[in-house]
């Protein structure tokens, strides 16, 4: 009998989309799927986007009613299924009827609301899960409410930790406002004279994973466990890093819609791609000239300090370089006017746009990723499938995924440096274009990065195993 896995998440691919946590709810599940033993199901808030987007294949379920405080709040729920797999929605105007899914001053009562329908959606859905599985602070709590209020005898729970900056902090006060528990319970949701959502996650869940090794071992610690390391390093037998995969359809340079030639591994159609964003984005066109790009985030975790300090003198080079992304002022400011100093040879795009992503991927020879941290990174595992070298700082899901380049035996598929220094990043760059510019070394590290492959499919064997584990009666599957 296959086991029911409820995933519960704030935004999944290809509904709502911020970041990679969408990616991830929308691909895992599918590949859990495929093996046979698992049945997942998904349930999101319903955001105005979804409405807008998807109104005409959304079926009522039911509605329930949840105790917010004093507030008595209707959650009606609907359901659809998308390529194969069943999603719930819970829709309340009030709290999701928003053009933006965060932001907002009241985030922390919009999320008790949602992970508390979700408990209560569990009595009159036909869907009684054997495991739920939630992820990042959004969901936390239902963990929480899960455990407290045992509304499915022996259900199992699983939180997964997709960036542990961000953790739905609330003043202590909202426990009376906000939560109908009683006071024995507010040990399991404050942390340092706050409510914490992601420590509440952390506290009741069963197992906790995050979305690469690297970073199950760096949260531990106290420089990247953002106050909540003391609460790993107890439980870290129940802390578990499993990294990400990618949609191998989706990102496909063979497929890709947004491509204006595609390839599987052809030199000569990448730099038909190169010549096309030379030419869209004002760069001086040579199919010969190394483009480096960043697809990014613009704010301190992507490791803008050490690429504002670096880019002038970096491009005294013989190179080009190209930067998509939105963000912080301070880094749009910077590199809008770096952009004008360097005419021809830097190109900026300040904003966002999907098309325009894929042709980077495509026409670039090297991503960066400088970043101060990074839980698993998804633009460098996109890169490689585009055949596209990443070049990275070893950190979380990057020290995971990418393995730098060995010239004495050939093997690696990028570029790596340790320390969070500019001279570091620059030294790297410079060494990277070095190697392009030795046909030889250039040739063996392509071959490695057509090779590397981060499909959905071993890293749902490891999620498969992690819920069996769960039951004792259960064994183990193979690969």
């Amino acid at each position: 009998m296959r086991k029911k896995v409820l995933f519960v998440a704030s935004e999944c691919t290809p509904f709502v989309k911020t970041g990679g946590l969408a990616d991830v709810v929308g691909s895992l599940p599918q590949a859990l799927s495929k093996n046979g033993k698992m049945e997942v199901r998904v349930i999101l808030p319903l955001h105005q986007k979804i409405i807008a987007d998807w109104q005409d294949q959304l079926n009522g379920v039911a509605s329930v009613y949840v105790q917010v405080g004093w507030r008595k709040q209707e959650a009606r729920l609907y359901q659809l299924t998308h390529q194969g797999i069943h999603y719930y929605f819970i829709g309340n105007d009030y709290y999701f009827a928003r053009n933006t899914i965060y932001g907002y001053y009241d985030d922390g009562e919009r999320y008790i609301f949602f992970c508390q329908a979700v408990i209560e959606a569990l009595s009159v859905l036909d869907f009684h899960p054997d495991i739920l599985h939630a992820h990042d602070w959004q969901a936390g709590l239902a963990v929480a409410f899960a455990k407290i209020s045992n509304r499915v005898n022996n259900m199992k729970t699983v939180f997964t930790i997709h960036n542990i900056k961000y953790q739905g902090i609330m003043p202590k006060d909202a426990f009376q406002d906000l939560f109908n528990l009683s006071s024995e319970h507010i040990s399991g949701l404050e942390w340092n004279g706050l409510l914490n959502c992601m420590k509440s996650g952390i506290f009741h869940a069963d197992k906790i994973t995050t979305v690469s090794p690297t970073y199950a071992e760096e949260i531990k610690t106290p420089y990247y466990g953002e106050g909540l390391y003391p609460m790993l390093a107890a439980r870290q037998d129940d802390v578990i890093g499993i990294i990400n995969g990618i949609n191998l359809d989706e990102y496909n340079p063979t497929t890709d819609p947004h491509l204006s030639s595609n390839y599987t591994y052809s030199g000569i159609n990448k730099k038909k791609n190169k010549e096309l964003i030379q030419r869209k984005l004002g760069l001086s066109v040579d199919p010969e000239k190394p483009v480096y790009a960043m697809i990014t985030r613009l704010v301190e975790q992507k490791g803008l300090h050490l690429v504002n300090a670096i880019i002038d003198e970096f491009l005294h080079e013989d190179i080009q370089f190209v930067v998509l992304g939105a963000g912080n002022y301070e880094f749009e400011h910077f590199l809008y006017h770096a952009a004008e100093r360097n005419k021809h040879k830097l190109a900026v795009y300040l904003g966002f746009d999907e098309a325009l992503a894929r042709q980077i991927y495509a026409a670039s020879d090297f991503f960066v990723m400088p970043s101060l941290f990074e839980p698993c990174g998804l633009a460098q595992l996109i890169a490689l499938q585009y055949k596209t070298v990443p070049i990275v700082r070893e950190t979380g899901g990057l020290k995971d995924t990418v393995t730098p380049f060995d010239e004495t035996n050939g093997s690696g598929n990028g570029f790596s440096f340790s320390n969070y220094n500019a001279h570091e990043l620059l030294h790297i760059l410079k060494y990277s274009l070095d190697i392009y510019h030795t046909p030889d070394k250039w040739s063996s590290l392509l071959e490695n990065v057509n090779k590397s492959n981060f499909s959905w499919n071993d890293s749902a064997h490891e999620y498969t195993n992690l819920y069996l584990s769960l039951d004792k009666n259960e064994r183990l599957c193979r690969p």
